[in-house]
């Protein structure tokens, strides 16, 4: 395996993660519950606003859990992502749900071409993201391509300390083991587990992961012609990265467990097209 293999290694690993999403999201909540939202659009409930009436497209939208929430906002929802099987699963909940969504299976290099150029008054993207795409910049245009002039970028994603972050240690240490920085191939990683409980291993467990520094981020939304207009660093996210280091609140979300205050964990961060 080379990472430039990055995008079918990939696929293959969230391919093989859908049934145990599937099985380990919650989805129950979804169904039973028409005004139920994702934890992570809960999160940031304060920071999106109003989205009424919005066109909005979901990026890399895997499962549908955050698009479903932003179409019971308010907003005209499609979703795009690379996996078939995720994207099954993503209509089963919506039309379970009585939502409409529409979903389109295609990678975010291409979703222009997909979707069409100027068409969404916003673009939203979850938690866990862009840390798949070796190219910040390109996908920063596709984001600017897709949207309207005054259009809006929204997106929380894990910061690029805690992607740094070797795996929980047995002292306790929080240590620097990986590039903050990006790197040319990106970082070839095995993993066997995913981030919600189950039994067996991922059967494709090989995964080609990203680091995209902060500086590297708002570069590359200033190049591609988008006004960042607010930002927002996090002492928390929603899974656990630091083992018994960290504890879950009561809104869901992982800190450490002493003085959260040192570290990162994640941001919300939102520019609007020039």
């Amino acid at each position: 395996m080379t990472a430039g293999d990055y995008l079918s290694i990939n696929l293959a690993n969230w391919n093989a993660r859908v049934p145990l999403h599937e099985a380990g999201y919650g989805l129950e909540s979804f169904r039973e519950d028409p005004t139920y939202l994702s934890q992570v659009v809960r999160f940031d409930l304060p920071r999106l606003g109003d989205v009424t009436g919005l066109d909005a497209v979901h990026l890399q939208c895997h499962i549908g859990t955050d698009t479903i929430s932003l179409a019971r906002l308010g907003a005209r929802t499609t979703g795009l992502d690379f996996s078939g099987p995720a994207l099954e699963v993503a209509r089963r909940l919506a039309a379970d749900g009585g939502q409409e969504v529409e979903y389109v299976e295609g990678d975010v290099y291409g979703a222009v071409e997909v979707l069409g150029a100027g068409r969404f008054d916003l673009v939203y993207t979850g938690i866990g993201a862009i840390c798949w795409l070796p190219d910040i910049r390109r996908w920063a245009r596709v984001v600017a391509d897709l949207l309207r002039p005054g259009g809006r970028l929204f997106i929380r994603e894990g910061h690029p300390v805690v992607w740094s972050l070797c795996d929980p240690r047995p002292d306790g240490l929080l240590v620097i083991e990986f590039p903050y920085f990006a790197v040319e191939g990106g970082t070839v990683f095995h993993e066997a587990d995913t981030y919600v409980p189950h039994d067996e291993p991922v059967s494709s467990p090989d995964i080609v992961h990203f680091n995209h520094g902060l500086a590297e981020i708002f570069n590359a939304l200033w190049d591609a012609g988008m006004q960042i207009t607010a930002f927002e660093e996090h002492d928390s996210l929603p899974w656990n990265v630091a083992g018994d280091a960290m504890v879950q609140g009561d809104d869901g979300e992982f800190r450490l467990r002493e003085q959260p205050e040192r570290l990162p964990c994640s941001y919300t961060l939102q520019a609007v097209k020039r």
